[in-house]
């Protein structure tokens, strides 16, 4: 079975970048670094590339420069459990420098974009009811970091007595 693996452009951080990722998940490793040889083309001994893994999903982060960087076009979904897991990852993958967006999404302190948010947001801004599924989604649309309670207040408010 083929394993697709995201490839991450770093400029010289990706095992820093790595080590922070590891730090944020608990259940993650690196699981190889390969440093340059004298056959180069980079200096000896410095990290060419960094293979990690985030529960169970691989990554392998490389240096390869200034030439290119990550934008929101492409993030990674973390749906959590609940609202305090998605408040401990929003305030892991914000720290250090991250940038808060909006509708739950963030930019880590590397560039990366990630949408963090509790699972049940998605059942309540599809639900059956198209005006309960509204109120949800115009409460989700006026936040940064999901604040699931008031999502689901909005959706209640909006049920009819």
């Amino acid at each position: 079975m083929v394993t697709i693996t995201p490839n991450l452009w770093f400029d010289g951080n990706a095992l820093e970048a790595a080590q922070f990722y590891v730090s944020v998940f608990p259940q993650a490793t690196i699981t190889r670094v390969a440093r340059y040889t004298e056959a180069g083309p980079g200096e000896p001994g410095t990290v060419v590339t960094v293979d990690f893994e985030l529960d169970g999903q691989p990554f392998t982060g490389i240096n390869g420069g200034p030439h290119f960087h990550f934008d929101e076009a492409v993030s990674f979904a973390l749906p959590c459990l609940d609202q305090e897991e998605a408040d401990r990852y929003w305030d892991a993958l914000t720290a250090g420098g991250g940038q808060e967006s909006q509708c739950g999404w963030l930019t880590d302190r590397f560039g990366l974009s990630w949408q963090v948010y509790p699972r049940e947001l998605t059942d309540l801004v599809s639900d059956p009811d198209p005006t309960r599924a509204a109120a949800a989604t115009a409460a989700m649309l006026g936040m940064r970091r999901i604040d699931l309670a008031a999502v689901r207040a909005a959706a209640e408010e909006a049920t009819p007595a």
